[in-house]
């Protein structure tokens, strides 16, 4: 059996649709949205005990993405949640998924809570392979291709501006970003458990592409170049300006879309044709 935990995210909606509803059970939110406290190994290890040592696997794709939402609430979202679920799961066979950021590699978090919140879940992963126990952490990329882009990420912030067709103020853009598309990191994931490595992975196509490269992309594509203010902010500190990741093996025969005719495709589609219209 197939569990996701937070499948009505995008990312979850990406697995239950990668794998259909044979041998998927995506648990409904009143099921799961007290799981985050200390009390509930109990309830978790009965839920899953009719699965034990079934081949089951867990994904746990619940998650708060915005570093301005309160600590407290994305450690219970982010680390508790999952926490427990690999708690209560320990000594039934069930091998458990969760997800991060490339982020906590790169960054020192010591400002974001986002990036805090999955690097102690990281730890908690490294702790718990430790001690023998079948569980993961993959950390992602920056994805794209379901809903509209998220506000407070780069993309929302470009669609938004696209959408009112307002100015957009950046930085140079030097920053370096892979973009997935949801429908290839799902496959990616599943890619992943058929080689089945306990510990943390990075899921890494290779082809990082700057944030000007983006913006500038999309602004041309509908033809509002006089819009965009590349150089207006400054740069932060702390980004990643040089660093690309390698494929890893086991993804060599995965097909990830080229990023920036994907990203233009995708944010088209979100645009109403007025919007859209060059």
């Amino acid at each position: 059996m197939i569990f996701v935990v937070g499948g009505n995210g995008r990312l979850g909606r990406a697995i239950n649709a990668y794998y259909g509803e044979t041998n998927t059970q995506s648990l409904a939110h009143s099921v799961y949205q007290d799981w985050w406290m200390p009390t509930s190994s109990k309830e978790i290890y009965k839920y899953f005990a009719p699965w034990e040592q079934t081949n089951s696997i867990i994904y746990i794709a619940s998650g708060l993405l915005d570093p301005k939402l309160d600590a407290a609430d994305l450690m219970r979202v982010n680390y508790h949640l999952p926490m427990n679920i690999m708690e209560g799961v320990a000594d039934l066979g069930i091998r458990v998924v969760t997800f991060g950021t490339v982020l906590e590699t790169l960054f020192s978090g010591s400002g974001n809570h986002y990036v805090q919140s999955k690097r102690a879940l990281c730890g908690y992963v490294e702790q718990a392979v430790s001690n023998r126990r079948d569980v993961a952490h993959l950390r992602l990329h920056t994805l794209y291709g379901i809903g509209d882009p998220a506000p407070f990420m780069f993309l929302g912030l470009v669609f938004n501006a696209l959408r009112s067709r307002a100015p957009f103020e950046m930085t140079l853009g030097r920053q370096l970003r892979e973009y997935h598309h949801f429908t290839d990191e799902a496959d990616a994931i599943h890619r992943f458990t058929q080689d089945w490595k306990p510990g943390v992975t990075e899921l890494n196509h290779g082809q990082p592409v700057t944030l000007k490269d983006i913006a500038t992309t999309l602004f041309s594509a509908f033809d509002v170049e006089s819009l965009l203010r590349v150089g207006a902010l400054p740069e932060p500190a702390e980004e990643n300006y040089e660093k690309s990741f390698q494929k890893p093996e086991f993804l060599a025969n995965c097909t990830f879309r080229d990023t920036l005719p994907g990203v233009v495709e995708y944010i088209e589609s979100r645009l109403s044709p007025a919007q859209a219209k060059n």
